[in-house]
């Protein structure tokens, strides 16, 4: 699986098959359950308590690069021009996808600190 993959699918870092997060970015069962452990290779994911506190920066980044996309998009299409209309397709897409941003974040931070091992990945 490759790191663009398994970073899209929230896939644990050291091994990218293991699910990250116990439910879906979307699901009502809760957005925050992050699991404790890899359920494919047994990898802790708190390093050090606090650790995910980092993630933050992360959310913050991929914010900034949604609402820059999408006020280019809108440009593109010819709606840019208002900045009222502008403002609110920026603020409903960053709440649409809020939920997925926050997985995704905390996905991306552990993988800046665990480093992929193919040999991992490759027993099952």
């Amino acid at each position: 699986m490759s790191f663009i993959h398994s970073l899209l699918f929230l896939r644990c870092p050291k091994c990218r098959t293991g699910k990250m997060f116990q439910h879906k970015p979307y699901s009502f069962k809760g957005v925050t359950s992050l699991n404790k452990k890899c359920p494919h290779c047994n990898t802790s994911y708190q390093l050090e308590p606090s650790f995910f506190y980092g993630s933050m920066y992360v959310s913050y980044a991929l914010g900034v690069a949604l609402a820059v996309a999408v006020y280019v998009l809108l440009l593109l299409f010819g709606l840019g021009k208002n900045g009222l209309t502008a403002f609110f397709a920026i603020v409903a897409t960053i709440v649409v996808l809020a939920p997925y941003v926050y997985q995704l974040s905390k996905v991306i931070w552990a993988s800046f600190f665990i480093k992929y091992d193919p040999k991992i990945s490759d027993k099952n």
